[in-house]
């Protein structure tokens, strides 16, 4: 299992990064897929997730709450209110602060548990956070993005959190019932899965880079440097917390993971369907996908490296 994941956490950057290097320089390799296909791409991981998910799980978030409580508190303060910040900064225009904020407003990415598992973290806490910040995010989602971006443009929040429900709470929901009737199948994919979401993760960049690889190239140094920031100041922020509240070494760890690694897939997805009079709004998506899995590693072993 340790070089399983391992090796994932290895190739699983540099697979996204190379996809999205072919899509942005060769936009015909993965143009011919339609955008509308993302949707039931992120609900297969989620149905892998779903999978993987076991009542352990769930009795983590019941037996420690205060520490669940503090890291999803922190990730939909921490990450909305820092895309927000920095997208005020640098002055973006409306359509890439739209997409920087919906890429705060997302719960916490699915591969911050392979990555927290890496860095020696707090694996139960970084996998009870996730499932927590997912199940909100219907909720706290579309009401954080109304709230941060509804001056901007109209937010359709009902939509939002119809849209997710579909796409990340009833494929979650599929993968708990596969797992409770259909244990012998699930017991057989388990050990594909992490291997078969990077590829899938790799091709949603793929179709969103390609879509927007002229846009992006006219003017994406600036938005690059706002989802680097965005994501390092969350890893960071999040150790912060952990720190000033005098938690574990493995506790602050997993809350810097999971703070600062976000289902920025998801995030494109939502502006492909409810904002789709900015494309623009998905850049900021696809950008954060190759850069956290890639700051993700470097995160997990230099926490490894570091844990005694």
């Amino acid at each position: 299992m340790d070089r399983f994941c391992h090796f994932i956490a290895r190739w699983m950057g540099a697979l996204v990064l190379l996809t999205a290097g072919i899509s942005l320089l060769i936009p015909s390799s993965f143009i011919w897929i339609d955008t509308w296909t993302i949707n039931p791409m992120l609900g297969v991981i989620m149905f892998g997730m779903g999978l993987t998910l076991s009542p352990h799980d769930f009795r983590i978030v019941l037996s420690r709450p205060k520490d669940i409580f503090i890291g999803c508190l922190a990730q939909f303060t921490v990450m909305p209110l820092l895309a927000w910040t920095l997208s005020w900064l640098f002055a973006l225009p409306k359509e890439l602060a739209l997409g920087v904020i919906l890429v705060g407003c997302c719960p916490g990415g699915t591969a911050s548990n392979v990555i927290t598992y890496l860095a020696k973290g707090d694996l139960p806490l970084s996998v009870g956070m996730t499932a927590t910040s997912t199940l909100l995010a219907p909720f706290m989602t579309p009401f954080l993005v109304w709230l941060l971006a509804g001056t901007m443009v109209d937010v359709d929040a009902l939509g939002m959190l119809q849209s997710i429900i579909y796409v990340v709470i009833a494929p979650i929901a599929a993968g708990l019932l596969c797992q409770r009737f259909l244990p012998g199948m699930t017991k057989t994919a388990t050990p594909y899965l992490p291997a078969f979401s990077s590829i899938v993760i790799a091709l949603v960049v793929g179709i969103i880079v390609s879509h927007s690889a002229d846009r992006l190239l006219m003017g994406g140094m600036v938005v690059i440097l706002v989802v680097m920031l965005h994501n390092l100041l969350g890893l960071s922020l999040g150790y912060l917390v952990g720190r000033l509240l005098r938690l574990q070494k493995p506790k602050c760890v997993a809350l810097s993971i999971e703070v600062g690694m976000q289902n920025s897939g998801l995030a494109s997805s939502l502006a492909v369907l409810h904002f789709a009079a900015f494309p623009l709004a998905t850049i900021p998506g696809a950008i954060f996908s190759v850069w956290h899995n890639i700051s993700g590693a470097l995160m997990a072993k230099f926490y490894s490296s570091n844990s005694k």
